[in-house]
């Protein structure tokens, strides 16, 4: 059986090939103080029940949080938010950037904090996580959702991108 040869950042590189919406998950750290971590590890599990999966790298911060709270929001950013998903792609956070950028958060009727404006917007229990290398995998049921109208951020091969329409 052949070995790979394959580095961590050759395999970085290889799975920005796959093309991924951008989303912001979201939990409250205390009350009124809310924590984001920019997010393009999630995906559909189930439809019956409704569950999703993230995955969130031992490190971060939003890891401890998950494990503790069992309680987060998605929101699926649109086209024209990339300034928000930089935002919460850094460690630290604060009032006045997030004042400048017009991120507001609002409270979900199951009780999450999901980013307002977002193309979607979802509440979800953790259920389960799951030890996968470097990361963890949280499995959280709906509870509920609210969408918008509008066009996805993208990711491709480390850049943002947009839906463009075929003729």
């Amino acid at each position: 059986m052949p070995t790979s040869s394959l580095s961590s950042s050759e395999f970085r590189k290889a799975l920005g090939y796959f093309t991924t919406g951008v989303t912001v998950v979201t939990v409250e750290r205390e009350p009124g103080k809310i924590h984001g971590m920019t997010a393009n590890s999630f995906t559909s599990v189930s439809l019956d029940p409704m569950l999703i999966l993230v995955c969130v790298d031992h490190r971060a911060n939003m890891y401890s949080l998950l494990q503790k709270k069992k309680q987060f929001g998605v929101s699926v950013l649109k086209h024209n938010q990339q300034a928000i998903s930089e935002y919460f792609a850094k460690k630290e956070h604060n009032a006045e950037t997030e004042q400048r950028l017009g991120i507001h958060f609002r409270q979900t009727p199951s009780g999450a904090h999901v980013v307002d404006g977002t193309l979607l917007q979802m509440s979800c229990k953790v259920i389960s996580s799951h030890v996968a290398g470097d990361h963890s995998i949280f499995i959280g049921e709906v509870e509920d959702a609210e969408m918008e109208e509008g066009e996805p951020l993208l990711y491709f091969r480390g850049e943002y991108r947009k839906i463009a329409r075929h003729s």
